[in-house]
C-alpha cells in the first residue's frame, strides 16, 4: 500500500483530485481523498485510474487505467 500512497500524494500535489476506490475500507477518507465502495461510479467519475495490479474488473476502461502490472500477472 506504501507505493499508492506515493501515487497519491504525488498527484494532490499537481492540484488533481483523488478519489480511492476501496470496497473492504471502512473511513469516508483516505490521506484526505474520497473513498468510494461502488466500483462502476467510481469508474465513470474518473479520467484516469492508477491501480497497483491488474483485475479484469478494469477491461471496459483500459483506455483510463495505468498499472504496474504490465503483464497483468501480477495478482494476489
Amino acid at each position: 500500500m506504501r507505493s499508492i500512497q506515493g501515487v497519491i500524494k504525488f498527484v494532490k500535489a499537481k492540484g488533481v483530485p483523488v478519489v480511492v476506490y476501496e470496497p473492504t475500507l471502512d473511513a469516508p477518507e483516505f490521506f484526505g481523498s474520497e473513498v468510494t465502495h461502488d466500483l462502476e461510479v467510481f469508474k465513470a467519475g474518473c479520467d484516469g485510474i492508477v491501480a497497483n495490479r491488474w483485475s479484469d474488473e478494469l477491461a471496459d476502461v483500459t483506455d483510463k487505467a495505468f498499472t504496474r502490472d504490465l503483464f497483468k500477472r501480477d495478482f494476489g
